[in-house]
């Protein structure tokens, strides 16, 4: 990967399956009970960053399915960053939540809640928590309580999904710590030329009226809230319509993606936030919205677009979102409104669709969930095809594969018409659960934007159409709703009817059928009228916690050993005794395996600067010049090293540096002792 530059103040998520088969807390503020003085502010704002990072070898990653894409290390670490917004004058609250991961899962729902229940009582809760991930295809995998989205991963990875739950848990709580009196800003404007609609055919499928509303294929909004505490900036949330796929599935180590590089620019760059001083700082999230047939892909090929460097395009299309989302920023208009929110559990495999939603004003239904055999062919744009087991192929997951392979029944096909069935998983989900059945359908409100949280990929039309159904019943322009997707749950895609019938990739992987969308709007309708009203809402019946039958085939680490005469952190190849700026500096180092401490809120890396007779950290595994990479050297002896690399940037102040390596180590007794390891110094030029 080339220097950074210095700068300026289909998926395949969805189908692993398809891919194996061929009362109020301590410190919490009293709720004013009268409206708060003109110059406070009429919210408490606050906001809160933390590491959300799993194993950073030998885990598969989440999002191309992909069983040979296991992670060896780290490029940058995966953060949540989440906002805790207080109507001052009634004391209601929500949470809001953004992280660097491919899906929010249910499991991963259920275990924040659970964790703030713990933390806070009854002030946190699904109703009013909204969770929402950015989508990246570079993060590990495993750590959803269902089969279809852990097989390519070997199952279940339980340091992963602690790593991401306590992350989240850790975000939010520290937004909650943050609370000050403050206020809210609202902007819009267009983003042009970072995003590229993959699956046009689908989407010219659409009525005029809908494809009006998008002239060139794409969804074009930047939405920005813009928050700030007394007269200080405090944090923003930019979201826009792109799929967080510009690293490929050839890469390995461990990435937020172009949205995460928007984050840390913003946040690191712009404003100085350094998060392992673990001090409040300016939060900048920058969410997906309906992004289904959405690529960042310029090309249309994956890794191509604006250029043929898949690092370089994570960068440019990253830096592109920002730069809209700051001006829009800047003009951003001061909001009022209290917050809100509502949420209501749909057995999506059994909703009866009023006539007021379908397509021909007819009563229809929704289906057991069914895995289209187009999803094998993927998102070409994105990510290539999964190619299939050859016959006789034996793999850790053939028995469980060998399971899954059932007969759709005839009148299940006819539900799914014209879908051609692959696996129907909502009849396999009654044995163990295999794709989702129960979801959440929540609205939050935050002054005068509606998030409509979606618990999947919403083409543009599906998420145009859900939006228009919502902004009617709330009685609100359209501009003020926006469709949250991958929120809270993960259902695979939503298309339209019409994009359904050509049973492209996102078709083939819209699980409920052809009524799927006209059954999200109905439900969503229905919720929005509880929230418009000010009324309770049926809930439902949540989905059940699966944690106790998950499985896993990863056996773990054994144990560690350095290399014959080495000791665990020593130099293996050291750097040179001096770099220019422009250049790369890489340091080997004789390590343990990082899944005996995935260092949540830590470092394997720091490069550090002598500044007046001590070493100051300057840069860590958390920042876009620096890789940490483990390679196994013997798998019999327990050997393996570290390799980092530091890209000096051009705007690198000149002076005497060291690369640290800090690491744990297994012994055969299954102790796990840290060891921390420095090369020779050496200087950096101008």
């Amino acid at each position: 990967m080339p220097p950074p530059p210095s700068r300026s103040p289909r998926k395949l998520s969805a189908l692993v399956l398809a891919a194996a088969l061929g009362a109020a807390a301590l410190g919490a503020p009293s709720p004013a009970s009268a409206a708060p003085a003109a110059d406070d502010g009429e919210y408490l704002v606050g906001r809160g960053i933390a590491d959300v990072t799993g194993e950073a070898a030998e885990t598969g990653t989440m999002g191309y399915s992909s069983f040979d894409q296991k992670t060896s290390g780290i490029h940058q670490r995966q953060r949540s960053r989440a906002y805790v917004v207080v109507d001052r004058a009634t004391g209601k609250r929500v949470v809001y939540v953004n992280a660097d991961l491919a899906m929010i899962f249910q499991s991963v729902q259920q275990g924040v809640i659970a964790r703030l229940k713990e933390r806070y009582g009854s002030l946190y809760g699904d109703e009013n928590v909204l969770l929402s991930a950015t989508h990246t295809h570079s993060g590990p995998g495993g750590y959803s309580h269902h089969v279809a989205y852990n097989l390519s991963v070997l199952g279940f990875q339980s340091a992963t999904y602690r790593a991401i739950v306590d992350g989240i848990a850790d975000s939010v709580a520290k937004a909650h710590d943050d609370l000050k009196p403050g206020t809210i800003s609202l902007g819009t404007g267009t983003l042009t030329n970072a995003s590229v609609n993959r699956s046009r055919e689908a989407f010219d499928r659409n009525p005029a009226a809908d494809r009006a509303a998008f002239p060139d294929g794409i969804d074009p909004a930047m939405t920005v809230l813009r928050f700030r505490q007394g007269e200080k900036d405090a944090g923003a949330i930019s979201w826009f319509a792109t799929h967080n796929t510009s690293i490929t599935n050839k890469n390995t180590l461990i990435s937020p993606d172009n949205k995460g590089y928007a984050s840390y620019a913003w946040e690191h760059d712009h404003e100085g936030v350094r998060y392992l001083d673990n001090t409040p700082g300016f939060v900048a999230a920058f969410p997906n919205t309906n992004a289904g047939d959405m690529s960042p892909n310029l090309n249309l090929k994956p890794g191509s677009g604006p250029t043929e460097d898949e690092f370089e395009n994570t960068r440019i299309i990253g830096e592109r979102q920002l730069d809209k989302a700051r001006e829009v920023y800047a003009g951003a208009r001061p909001v009022t409104g209290g917050v809100d929110s509502r949420l209501a559990y749909v057995d999506m495999e059994n909703v009866t669709v009023r006539g007021e939603y379908t397509t021909d004003g007819k009563e229809q239904r929704t289906c057991p969930a069914v895995v289209g055999a187009s999803t094998l062919a993927g998102s070409v744009e994105d990510g290539p095809a999964i190619p299939g087991f050859e016959e006789g192929t034996r793999t850790p997951v053939a028995s469980i594969i060998d399971a899954l392979r059932i007969d759709t029944p005839s009148w299940l096909a006819t539900c799914q018409y014209p879908k051609a069935s692959l696996i129907p998983t909502g009849l396999l989900s009654n044995v163990h659960p295999v794709t989702p059945k129960i979801l959440p359908l929540q609205i939050m409100k935050i002054g005068e934007l509606y998030l409509v949280a979606g618990p999947g990929e919403f083409t543009i039309t599906a998420g145009l159409r859900v939006r228009r159904t919502v902004a009617q019943e709330l009685g609100v322009p359209l501009e003020r709703v926006l469709l949250q997707g991958y929120a809270n749950a993960y259902s695979q895609y939503v298309t339209t009817p019409e994009e359904y019938e050509t049973q492209n990739y996102e078709g083939g992987s819209t699980l409920y059928g052809r009524n799927t969308l006209p059954a999200y709007q109905q439900e969503y309708a229905r919720v929005a009228a509880s929230l418009r009203q000010g009324t309770a809402i049926g809930r439902g019946t949540a989905p059940p916690d699966e944690s106790a039958r998950q499985f896993t085939f990863q056996t773990g680490v054994v144990y560690d050993n350095p290399p014959l005469g080495k000791s665990f952190g020593a130099v293996l190849t050291a750097p040179a005794s001096s770099y220019a700026r422009g250049s790369t500096a890489t340091v080997e180092f004789a390590t343990g395996h990082p899944k005996n401490n995935v260092r949540r809120g830590g470092t394997f890396l720091e490069v550090q600067r002598l500044e007046g007779g001590s070493w100051v950290r300057v840069l860590d595994d958390g920042d876009w010049e620096t890789t940490y990479r483990w390679t196994r050297i013997n798998g019999l002896t327990g050997t393996s090293k570290a390799t980092v690399t530091w890209a000096i940037g051009a705007d690198t102040a000149p002076g005497t540096y060291r690369i640290v390596h800090h690491g744990d180590a297994k012994n055969l007794l299954g102790k796990i002792t840290p060891f921390t390891g420095a090369s020779p110094t050496f200087t950096v030029s101008g």
